[in-house]
């Protein structure tokens, strides 16, 4: 199973970004997959390629109206391992003997 953290945004669309971000959110939610969004970008859990799927559907949304778009990711690939989306953050809160702050 691979973890991908990606973020996604035009860079022509002024201070204010977040219809464009949501629209790619929406596209993850829709996918069914496992995911988490923060305030940098979105976390995935899958398989590589619908990931890299997941990723192109969304650059292609936003596409359609942006003629300049910036794509960050990154991925974490562990054979044989699911579940890591929330397994690798009980980790750290095991380690330091209490919970994470939780978005609000």
């Amino acid at each position: 199973m691979v973890l991908l953290e990606f973020s996604i945004y035009p860079v022509d669309k002024g201070a204010s970004l977040s219809p464009y971000v949501a629209r790619a959110v929406e596209i993850v939610s829709q996918s069914g997959l496992p995911y988490q969004v923060h305030a940098m970008g979105t976390v995935v859990e899958g398989e590589i390629e619908p990931l890299l799927q997941l990723v192109q559907r969304c650059f292609d949304a936003l596409k359609a109206d942006c003629d300049r778009i910036e794509c960050v990711m990154k991925f974490d690939y562990r054979r044989g391992r699911s579940g890591a989306l929330a397994s690798k953050v009980a980790s750290i809160e095991r380690q330091l003997g209490r919970p994470l702050p939780k978005t609000p």
